[in-house]
């Protein structure tokens, strides 16, 4: 008898590190910017969803030291109760005002905040579809729904009329299509104009996660709905406020009595405490910036596309996107986790994805391209990359 009860956390912790897939977690011991400090020394930070650069902007900073002294720091319950808070409100309002909703709901995460429309709107008697390619947060949410699922594959309108088809013929009590706005891993945008006339034409209910759209595409980064002149016909977007915002939290838009209806079935609203007093705050300063100017979401893309058109002359494979995510692809695990620590060891920090977060031999470097990265940065990374991808016979 094996008294060892946790013995198999040690095979598999030891098959990832055989496959190359087992994840070294860095420690910064510095604000998050263009740069960053990793075991006491300055290193090229090519790995955050700081988009904007508003994770350590003055203006948020000050923000959420302003909102402790007034507030306090926690909201010291859930919303439903006594965590409601008039940052809260304000910050709403302000979210709604922004993306061009009739309301919005703020919750702590981008990731809870799936949880917190798909449970809700979907559950037995009902169909979830789904792209193929859509984040954990998604695929976790429809796993906590009773509703039964399917699967498109990506991007693919013609599969996605397929299903639609099918679903109707089952006369569902409702359908729900979720899919992301921006594509994390790849970089590519979902056909947004394709997937709204669809669901219209079905009469199926349309949410899209906008994570990586959010302060990135559109008029001064108000997402992709407004990127493709679709306010309004979009039922729900999913946000965070952790990516181009520079923050924490979540955000639901869509029509008042939709967010009226999630704050009477959310779970994540109803039994989880508030997003604090301090990201409240900052994310409302986010919200004013991004409101008064589209300079930062112009500098990000105008690097964006430097860095893109310069990696890809010196031979390397950025895959499909057409945002600021710049996804290096390399292949097999080990490669890409070799490819990271030459990086490194040039003083360029940009993790290695691999499987299960992307498929077995689709691993990658993905870079992350900022508004505050200067050209001097983009340089000093195009020189790692060409110094490593020839090492390694890449480029």
């Amino acid at each position: 008898m094996n008294l060892d009860k946790l013995a198999f956390i040690d095979a598999e912790l030891e098959a990832s590190r055989q496959a190359g897939t087992y994840i070294q977690i860095r420690t910064i011991e510095s604000a998050q910017g263009p740069t960053l400090r990793i075991n006491g020394r300055e290193v090229l930070n090519f790995c955050s969803n700081n988009y904007l650069g508003l994770a350590n902007h003055p203006r948020l900073a000050e923000a959420a030291a302003e909102s402790i002294r007034r507030y306090g720091i926690g909201p010291a319950a859930v919303r439903s109760i006594s965590g409601t808070m008039s940052l809260h409100v304000e910050l709403e309002r302000r979210l709604a005002r922004f993306k061009g909703a009739e309301a919005v709901l703020a919750v702590q995460s981008g990731f809870v905040a799936n949880q917190a429309v798909i449970p809700a709107l979907a559950g037995e008697g009902d169909l979830i579809i789904s792209d193929a390619l859509n984040h954990a947060s998604i695929i976790d949410g429809v796993r906590l729904s009773k509703a039964e699922r399917g699967v498109y594959a990506h991007g693919d309108l013609g599969e996605l009329e397929q299903r639609l088809y099918e679903a109707a013929a089952k006369k569902f009590r409702r359908v729900l299509v979720i899919t992301d706005g921006v594509f994390s891993m790849d970089g590519d945008i979902a056909p947004l104009p394709g997937i709204v006339d669809l669901c219209e034409r079905f009469g199926a209910i349309l949410m899209v996660d906008d994570a990586h759209g959010e302060g990135v595409l559109g008029r001064g980064g108000r997402g992709i709905a407004d990127h493709f002149g679709l306010q309004g016909r979009v039922d729900i977007e999913v946000g965070t406020l952790s990516k181009a915002f520079g923050v924490v939290g979540g955000l639901v838009a869509g029509k008042a009595k939709l967010i009226e209806f999630l704050r009477q079935k959310s779970r994540p609203f109803l039994f989880s405490s508030a997003m604090t007093v301090p990201d409240a705050a900052a994310s409302l300063a986010a919200v004013g910036l991004l409101e008064e100017s589209t300079v930062l979401v112009d500098r990000l893309w105008e690097n964006s596309r430097y860095f893109k058109s310069e990696m890809q002359r010196l031979g390397f494979d950025t895959g499909k996107s057409e945002t600021p995510i710049t996804p290096v692809m390399l292949g097999e695990a080990e490669r890409a986790q070799e490819f990271s620590r030459k990086l490194f060891e040039l003083g360029v920090f940009a993790m290695a994805i691999t499987f299960p977060t992307v498929p077995r031999g689709a691993a990658r470097i993905r870079v992350m391209i900022s508004a505050n990265h200067e050209r001097r940065h983009l340089e000093q990374g195009l020189e790692a990359f060409e110094q490593v991808g020839r090492e390694m016979g890449v480029v």
